[in-house]
């Protein structure tokens, strides 16, 4: 069977639990063939693969938004809009509820060839200024113009793009990659399942809420359009599948039907990290650390900061932060400059290194993100025996403290960006070996039991074997 896996800034061209994730599902289901749909945001990303791609990847198309700017259009044409696809387009403006069958309708009809035709056309000048009128009068038409046509010009571009055909299309998140998904099952008549590690639209939220190039009411408007698609992608999708219980009541509250729904969590080979040596260096130090990559949704400068009071409080301690640098070089840049500025000794920034070589000789592990699903970097913590010190988000609760499961905790839990509070959390377990060592025992014992890869991979064999009969009807 042809598994259309789709991604959208992860597998193949960056590391982390996506991708981790992907590869582990492509490699133990050889009996399926592959075909990767990666949308990136840079064309340089084209063909620079993190992974090595296993034998049953068939075909990898790479979609990079980018590409967009190099398109030109025609100003003036005009085009057969019915008033349901007039609707459709007003919605999406003005963040109304979107009926996308005309959409789709429209994105598959070849009178449209050129994206920026349309956007440049008198028929969506018609639909602009339509919304703008009825929701927008008190914005400068010239701002809302133009960010109406950056808001909608990336999702038509992919849109526009020829949908690869398979048996079954599987998204590992909403957003731009569920939507495609979702035209394709629209389009195909074939089973569209969901993966959504994180819960997209409350992450571009967050995204947007922090970000200086969205300003005022037009933050809403963004908001409200990445709602719009992940409202659609619920709809369209046959099943969808979370990685714990919390994300799964995020995805009711936001109107994704509770039959869908199905909880299928991460996991991973507990023996590759079980098997690893603690070992100390020449010296006697505290080693801290985190595993992860330098983007500001993992906020490494609120864990840098929270080190300065660590530091301070505990002199024979040292921090490294491990993982690529290279993703967004700006932010990077602020981090070092921050540690700089701090003046703090024992801090290094390791680059991309095999967690396995260093893991062993780490006493605590840290990890600040402001979102995540359900980290893989946790589990393989908790599989080397190591405490943690997380944030409140995403499963990193349920992990660290369990869920009923009575196998104790593994870490501790703190709130988002408190600098304080995340440093105490350290200080603690810095000065109490017998507590690191309890929360790793913790740790081990419950992903031993309950996150094997094993398990992971055998519930999305049942799940495909399900869908095939669908893919594959008895006439």
């Amino acid at each position: 069977m042809n598994i259309c896996l789709l991604l959208e800034g992860s597998y193949p061209h960056v590391t982390g639990g996506v991708s981790t994730w992907a590869q582990l599902l492509i490699e133990n289901l050889s009996e399926h063939n592959f075909i990767i749909f990666s949308i990136g945001s840079e064309e340089k990303y084209r063909g620079d693969y993190k992974y090595a791609l296993p034998s049953n990847v068939i075909e990898i198309h790479e979609i990079f938004l980018d590409e967009m700017i190099k398109e030109n259009g025609r100003y003036g044409k005009k085009y057969r809009l019915d008033r349901q696809s007039k609707n459709s387009l007003k919605h999406l403006i003005t963040g109304d509820k979107v009926h996308w069958q005309p959409i789709f309708n429209l994105m598959a009809d070849k009178k449209i060839r050129n994206e920026m035709d349309f956007f440049m056309s008198i028929s969506f000048f018609d639909v602009l200024k339509e919304a703008y009128l009825e929701k927008f009068k008190s914005i400068p038409f010239t701002d809302f113009f133009w960010t109406v046509r950056s808001m909608l010009i990336p999702l038509f571009f992919l849109l526009k793009n020829k949908l690869p055909k398979a048996d079954i299309y599987h998204s590992a998140s909403n957003g731009y990659a569920g939507i495609f998904a979702s035209m394709a099952k629209f389009i195909y008549k074939k089973p569209f399942l969901l993966t959504e590690h994180g819960i997209y639209s409350r992450e571009r939220e967050e995204e947007i809420i922090k970000s200086s190039w969205a300003k005022g009411s037009f933050k809403d408007m963004w908001i409200k359009f990445f709602y719009n698609i992940c409202s659609g992608v619920y709809e369209y999708a046959d099943k969808v599948f979370t990685l714990f219980e919390k994300n799964k009541k995020i995805e009711i509250e936001l109107e994704c039907s509770k039959e869908k729904i199905e909880i299928v969590p991460n996991g991973i080979d507990v023996k590759t990290f079980a098997e690893i040596n603690s070992t100390k260096g020449e010296h006697d130090y505290i080693n801290i650390a985190t595993i992860t990559r330098v983007v500001p949704i993992k906020d490494i400068k609120t864990m840098i900061q929270s080190f300065n009071y660590v530091k301070k409080a505990v002199k024979n301690t040292r921090f490294f932060i491990i993982g690529p640098t290279d993703e967004d070089e700006d932010y990077f840049t602020e981090c070092k400059q921050l540690v700089s500025r701090l003046k703090l000794p024992d801090l290094t920034f390791t680059g991309k290194t095999d967690v396995r070589s260093i893991i062993g000789n780490i006493d605590i592990l840290v990890l600040t993100s402001i979102s995540e699903g359900q980290p893989f970097v946790i589990l393989e913590g908790m599989a080397a025996k190591k405490p943690f010190v997380t944030t409140d988000v995403g499963g990193c609760s349920e992990l660290l403290c369990g869920n009923n499961d009575n196998y104790g905790k593994a870490g501790i839990v703190v709130p988002i960006m408190d600098i304080e509070n995340i440093a105490k959390a350290i200080i603690k377990l810095c000065l109490n070996s017998k507590l690191r060592m309890k929360m790793g025992e913790n740790g081990f014992n419950r992903v031993s039991n309950l996150y094997s890869y094993k398990n992971c991979v055998n519930s999305y064999r049942k799940i495909y074997q399900e869908f095939e009969k669908e893919a594959f009807p008895i006439s």
